[in-house]
């Protein structure tokens, strides 16, 4: 779950008035005080020392890369963390390709701002020369690094300020292809306290030991940012109490 934390004003749809942003306001859950662990060392190793055992992971893995167009010549991982979900969809998309319908040559960035996950990432993609691993913080806009069939991310969004999560949803959007997917899997906000408190307890956490880092958002507004963004065919395709998978898709020309 790397990446990073507060900064930048939305450069999205805004209000239009000081009463719709005041309501607009109103309707989204309290964010958290702006505190980011995944510079430390000791807190990212510790993540991916569990990060294969997070309960329901692979079902939501799973759905993401039904979700992957198979022509798919360029990805681009948000908060790769070590590699493991790019991993994961070059393999599904290198499946496609040995049978005939998928993209010739694959090629994929994937970003990150916490050196170990970094270092874990080159580790995984050192012989892969289809990978480019870049240091980049999601507080930042993105860089110009062209054009994308799929954008994908795994719990890293949520470490972001509201208003810097709708800001790159944006961003994404101008990266993506006509027809190119953004698939989010996601920690998102439950909708009540006693939910929440459930979902940790499920996890091995309390509300005592959870990450500082995690600013959680619900699923209905983060859809409906998609949407006034101009995905279409947006849909929260599988949840499991705090995870979700969001995604949406930039229409074909």
């Amino acid at each position: 779950m790397g990446t990073s934390e507060p900064a930048h004003p939305s450069h999205g749809h805004a209000s239009s008035s000081p009463t719709a942003a005041a309501s607009s306001a109103a309707e989204r859950p309290a964010e958290r005080p702006p505190v980011n662990l995944w510079t430390s060392n000791e807190h990212a190793q510790d993540y991916l020392g569990r990060a294969d055992s997070i309960l329901h992971r692979g079902e939501g893995e799973s759905v993401l890369l039904e979700l992957i167009p198979r022509t798919a010549g360029r990805i681009l991982d948000l908060g790769t963390g070590d590699g493991r979900l790019l991993a994961l969809v070059k393999t599904e998309l290198a499946r496609a390709e040995m049978a005939g319908n998928g993209h010739p040559q694959i090629e994929a960035v994937a970003i990150d701002f916490s050196p170990a996950m970094l270092e874990a990432a080159h580790k995984r993609f050192t012989h892969d020369s289809s990978v480019k691993v870049l240091a980049h913080n999601l507080d930042d806009a993105l860089p110009a690094i062209g054009k994308f069939d799929a954008v994908i991310s795994s719990f890293a969004i949520h470490h972001l300020v509201h208003e810097r999560k709708r800001a790159l949803y944006a961003e994404i959007y101008g990266l993506l292809s006509a027809g190119g997917v953004f698939c989010n899997l996601e920690h998102v906000a439950s909708p009540t306290e006693p939910l929440h408190e459930d979902f940790l307890h499920a996890i091995g956490y309390t509300v005592e030991t959870e990450d500082p880092s995690n600013k959680l958002l619900d699923v209905e507004t983060q859809l409906r940012w998609l949407r006034d963004i101009g995905f279409v065919d947006v849909d929260c395709h599988w949840k499991w109490r705090e995870l979700a998978l969001l995604a949406g898709v930039r229409a074909a020309a």
